[in-house]
């Protein structure tokens, strides 16, 4: 087997560092910003697209309410004629009918009066329902609207959230020296952590399950082959083959960053095994984002 190749580059400067994470910190709340800026206006454009359809109900309400009015009117006003116009002929008929006749007049006139009574209780219902229709479509527009105004605090809140979850992550983060003696950038030990570092997007990672098998295992534009792996002692042994060269990696401890050099970049790239199982190991890949032949 090769020995392994020893590298020495200078260690970055940590103002550098800082400068880099205080950017990419900037970067994450401009993008919250957009986004919480996208979502507010899409809320706005809903509030003014309820308030026209609000408006068009009610225009179309009062439009058919007047049509339907004024109809009824209309026959109020000829059955009133035709109440009147009995009257009348009862009133001049009266010396020369007979009691049969004055019989069928009254009749007559009771059942338009009837008619008449009964078509405005008819046209005094239609108006109330249609009042109350009126007031059921400006409640539910105003309920929309408390809705909107509801999804507007909740996108504030939740950008809010983003931004102070974000903050408290990156502050937790640590970096420490890797396995060749530069100091690394920002270790993530979780998940979460990892999510931060993605979004201020520094570097480039990659995540892996890595198994104890005969056949290495592609992990970006690297393989990584698992040789040992001691889970109570919290350590494991890896081969890495990049440039088609072998970097033997021994008795590594979980969330020790592990360095090697490629032809691809200055700086190394750094392999971060946070958990530490029987024959597998669990971890990620962090290669700099800024490509360069060496």
């Amino acid at each position: 087997m090769s020995p392994t190749p020893t590298f020495t580059e200078p260690q970055p400067q940590r103002s550098g560092l800082l400068t880099a994470l205080v950017a990419g910190l900037g970067i994450a709340l401009v993008a919250a910003n957009i986004y919480l800026y996208v979502q507010v206006d899409h809320l706005r454009t809903d509030l003014a697209k309820t308030h026209d359809q609000l408006l068009s109900e009610l225009s179309n309400l009062r439009d058919a309410s007047s049509v339907n009015t004024a109809s009824q009117t209309r026959h109020i006003e000829t059955l009133k004629e035709e109440l009147e116009a009995a009257r009348n002929r009862l009133h001049d008929e009266a010396r020369t009918m007979s009691s049969q006749a004055k019989t069928e007049a009254i009749a007559r006139q009771e059942q338009i009066k009837k008619e008449l009574e009964a078509e405005q209780a008819r046209v005094q219902q239609q108006v109330s329902s249609e009042i109350s229709d009126v007031k059921q479509t400006a409640a539910a527009a105003n309920t929309k609207i408390g809705e909107v105004a509801t999804d507007v605090g909740t996108v504030r809140s939740q950008a809010s959230q983003t931004q102070a979850q974000l903050e408290k992550t990156i502050a937790d983060l640590k970096s420490t020296k890797g396995d060749l003696g530069v100091q690394s950038g920002l270790i993530a030990t979780n998940a979460q952590e990892l999510a931060a570092l993605r979004r201020l997007g520094e570097r480039n990672y990659f995540e892996f399950k890595l198994a104890k098998t005969k056949q290495p295992q592609r992990v970006g534009d690297i393989t990584l082959h698992l040789k040992k792996v001691d889970a109570k002692r919290n350590k494991y042994s890896v081969d890495v083959m990049a440039d088609d060269k072998l970097y033997e990696k021994k008795d590594k401890n979980a969330n020790e960053p592990v360095q090697f050099y490629t032809s691809k970049a200055k700086q190394p790239y750094e392999l971060v095994v946070n958990q530490v199982a029987k024959d597998q190991i669990v971890g990620h890949l962090a290669t700099p984002k800024e490509s360069s032949t060496r």
